[in-house]
């Protein structure tokens, strides 16, 4: 027959307890071990815990500076007036009136220098007093009148006289060719200068002003001047 154990004996039986319960102890005394703090003894030598007697703090000096007196003031003397005798006879300088009078003498014609008039070599169409004229326009009676007749006869010169480059027409070339000229004091017709899209079409607006006539010369003030003009010349193919 076996023996049988009392239960209440078995070491095993409340094992697991046992390892819970030394494992808390454990963790407690880890706990208070890393919370545990130390602390210094007093020192009454430490900076942050320095007191300092007002009655140590000294009161900043007084310095009374005497300052220099102000300078007198100098004081000048008058100068002395010495009275002459009036032995001395003084000539008083009388001085003339340049006013004019009826006794004035009037300068001769002749002493008075005349200045040459100064008019430019060269005035442009739209301000000279007496602009070129055309001819045929010599009998209108006022100037706008023989301006506006001037550049109708331009007009009708260049529909007269124009011929369309077989060159342009072959390449289709179109455009405006802008003329400037000179109407020099004799009338003539120089210094033509042009500017268009392409050569034929330039020569062809020379050609139309070279063939313009003799022209009345433009006058400033009665003296004859050069006189440029400018006009365009429009060549489009129907």
């Amino acid at each position: 027959m076996e023996p049988k154990k009392n239960p209440q004996l078995d070491l095993r039986r409340n094992s697991l307890l046992y390892f819970f319960v030394g494992m808390t102890l454990v963790l407690l005394m880890a706990y208070l071990a890393l919370k545990w703090k130390t602390y210094y003894s007093d020192d009454s030598w430490d900076v942050g815990e320095l007191k300092v007697d007002e009655q140590l703090i000294e009161d900043a000096t007084i310095l009374k500076i005497k300052l220099p007196d102000p300078p007198k003031p100098k004081i000048q003397t008058p100068p002395k007036i010495e009275i002459k005798d009036d032995d001395e006879k003084i000539e008083e300088t009388v001085i003339e009136s340049n006013d004019v009078n009826q006794d004035t003498e009037i300068a001769k014609f002749e002493d008075f220098a005349v200045a040459e008039e100064d008019i430019p070599e060269e005035i442009p169409f739209v301000l000279i007093e007496n602009a070129p004229i055309f001819p045929g326009c010599e009998n209108e009676k006022t100037e706008k009148d023989k301006r506006e007749c001037f550049q109708s006869q331009m007009l009708k010169h260049i529909r007269k006289n124009f011929r369309y480059p077989e060159m342009a027409q072959e390449m289709g070339l179109e455009g405006r060719v802008s003329v400037v000229f000179t109407v020099q004091t004799d009338g003539s017709i120089e210094n033509i200068r042009l500017r268009g899209p392409h050569e034929s079409l330039e020569t062809e607006a020379a050609r139309i002003i070279s063939k313009l006539p003799r022209l009345t010369p433009g006058k400033q003030r009665g003296t004859a001047v050069k006189v440029p003009y400018s006009i365009p010349i429009t060549f489009k193919l129907n």
